[in-house]
Order: structure tokens, then sequence, then C-alpha cells
């Protein structure tokens, strides 16, 4: 008699509902992979358990994903699914131990590392947060978003204990610099902004904000988001000329950089200075002639009968580019061309997962067009 394999995951969701979790556990252990070629295991495993999920039938799902991690160690999206499982129906305990699995297999996996911290900062366990985001700049020395977590743990965290962990032999006096490598301006960098932002009087925090990123910058002048944050911060304290200032030396200093280039465009665009936005922009798109996110800047800043041509550019310089399909979407939307922008959309998503904007403005997009089954497929990211 040929065993069913979808017969056998309803008789372990129905072990579930029994309450024998392990009994569940074994049906899908020993089911799971009959009549499922190799090339097809990891989709139609994860296409399982998320049906179960939707079902309600948390604790199958959650042995399907322990199965299919036996068999795929080293891939983060099926970790970080089990992790999403376990945050939405585990408990703190459960994720936890998953994550350290995760990043233990997975040990460059900066997604999960990040992942890991945030949990426990939002369990308030800062010291743990903080022990994690050492073993990921241990392991993954490059990453800028665990540089910047580790910085923003600190600059948000007014806690003695931090102080000390980064002040007692773990890294040198705010005096003075490591003449090291990154890994050792890391620590430094830290206690930096400690220092700043635990200081007792409290006035002048722009002020502190500002000498952090610089010693920041010291010892990390490629940290394009440090550079970022001290040029908006400049703009409130001291305007735009010293705004300038810093965006200017911060794209000598990394070049060809178009986050760099957009946040001038915007500072001018800010104070009401287009021509000087149109020049900067130009320069951009000569540095820059790839770019998605300055081609479809491009297209918003130009006059609206302009802008299908502009467009036509932009897919001509950058086809398949997120930014510039979400923009193309946007001119067809405005022009109630709702099939095309639909069209568009589901494009922008689907070469964007990470970007939730692009989500946003798809979900808004089909309230005022779709219809309730659509909005809560663009819900789901």
């Amino acid at each position: 008699m040929d065993i069913d394999r979808e017969a056998w995951l309803k008789e372990a969701e129905a072990a579930e509902r029994a309450g024998s979790v392990l009994t569940c556990q074994a049906f899908v252990k020993n089911t799971i992979g009959i009549g499922v070629n190799d090339e097809d295991r990891k989709r139609t495993w994860v296409a399982d358990a998320e049906e179960c999920k939707k079902c309600g039938s948390f604790e199958t799902a959650r042995a399907i994903y322990a199965h299919t991690l036996t068999m795929f160690l080293t891939k983060n999206s099926i970790w970080l699914k089990a992790a999403q499982l376990e945050k939405s129906h585990g408990t703190r305990g459960s994720l936890d131990a998953l994550l350290k699995k995760a990043v233990n297999y997975n040990p460059r996996a900066e997604v999960l590392w990040l992942m890991a911290a945030k949990e426990k900062w939002l369990a308030e366990d800062f010291p743990a947060a903080r022990a994690i985001l050492q073993e990921a700049y241990a392991a993954i020395p490059s990453s800028e978003e665990i540089w910047l977590a580790a910085f923003k743990l600190e600059f948000e965290n007014n806690e003695p204990e931090s102080k000390n962990a980064f002040g007692q032999g773990q890294g040198p006096g705010k005096e003075e610099a490591p003449r090291g490598g990154r890994s050792e301006a890391f620590p430094f960098i830290l206690q930096v902004v400690v220092n700043a932002w635990t200081d007792e009087d409290q006035i002048g925090h722009g002020v502190k904000a500002k000498e952090v990123y610089e010693n920041g910058l010291k010892h990390r002048s490629s940290c394009i988001p440090l550079w970022l944050s001290l040029s908006r911060l400049e703009e409130k304290i001291s305007g735009l000329s010293k705004s300038r200032a810093v965006l200017t030396m911060a794209r000598k200093k990394n070049p060809a950089t178009p986050k760099l280039w957009l946040a001038a465009i915007r500072a001018e665009l800010r104070h009401g200075n287009k021509r000087e936005a149109n020049a900067l922009l130009a320069k951009a798109l000569q540095e820059c002639p790839t770019s998605g996110i300055l081609w479809a800047t491009s297209i918003e800043m130009v006059p609206r009968p302009k802008r299908k041509g502009k467009s036509l550019d932009a897919i001509k310089r950058c086809d398949h580019d997120r930014h510039v399909l979400a923009t193309v979407a946007k001119l067809f939307w405005h022009d109630r061309k709702v099939d095309k922008a639909r069209n568009w959309l589901n494009r922008a998503v689907t070469f964007a997962l990470d970007i939730g904007d692009f989500w946003g403005l798809y979900y808004k997009f089909e309230i005022q067009h779709g219809n309730a089954m659509r909005c809560s497929r663009t819900r789901t990211w």
C-alpha cells in the first residue's frame, strides 16, 4: 500500500491537536520526504510548514522546520522562517535557543546575529544584546549594520554597567585613540558613545553626539550611515553650509556612493534650493550612472511632462532596479492606469522583499484600487 504523504501530515496535525507532540514529530520526521524529489525538498517543506502555520498547527510546522534544517543547515531563509515561528508562537527561550544554533551554523549571517541581539534588546537584557553584537562583530568585522547596532545600543541605553564593560581593560580611554585596525577601533568608539550619553550633565546632547560621530569616523570613514547621521545633525545645529561640508568630505572619502549624493540633493531640496539640487543630481549621475535610486530621484524631480522620457532613460540605464520600478508604478498610479501600476508595484516588491516602504505603497494602492484579498496579500511581508 502506498503511503500518502499528505495524509500522514494530516495525522501529524491531528496528533498535535490531541496533545501528543512526540507522535506529531515522529509522523513528520518519517513521512515528510516521501515522494519529494531532492531538488524540490526545500521549497516543498517550507510550503508545508507555512500551510500548517496558517491552520494553527504550530507544533507540526515546528517539526517540519526542525527536519528541514537538518538538511539545509546553512540556509538563512529557513532559519529566519523558523525563528519567526518561535517569535510568534514559541517562547523567548525557544527563540533564543534557535538563534544560537542559527549563528553557530551560519556565523557570517548578519541578519541572524542582528535578530538575536534585537530580541535580547527588546527583553531589556542589554548585557546579553551587547555580548551577541560583540560576537557578531568578531565573526563579521566588515559589517556596518552590526557596528551600527552596537553603536545604537550604547547610545540609547543609559546603563552604568555598559560604561564599565567597555571602560575596564577592554578598550583605550577616551583620549587615547587606538592605532590598530577596525577591530581595535570598535570598543574605543563604543566607549566614546557611552561617555557621551551617560554623562550626568544632559545639556548639549547635540554637541556630544557630534563628538561621537566624528570620533567614530576617524576610525571608520567608510561607514556611510555615520556620515549621513553627522550631516543631518550639522544641518540641525549649524545649518546647511556645515551639512554640505560634511557630505562633500564624505563623497571624497567614499566616491561613487549614491546614498551620499542623494543626501546632498535632499538637503538642498529641504532648503528650497532646486537649482543646486539639479546640479548635484547631474554630477551624481555622471559618477553613478547605473544607480537606480538616483535615477528614481531624477524622475521625480523633472516637470511632469518630462517624466515619461526620464523614466525610459532610467529603465535603459538600470532595468529591474527596485527604486525605478516603484517610481514608474507611482506615475501609472497617478495617471489612473491601475493594471499597469499594479504590475509595476508587484515587480518592485518582488525585487525588494526587504523594503517595507514599497510594501506600504503597494498596500495603499490596493486599498484604493483593489479588494480585501489583494490587501491581505500585500500585508504578508
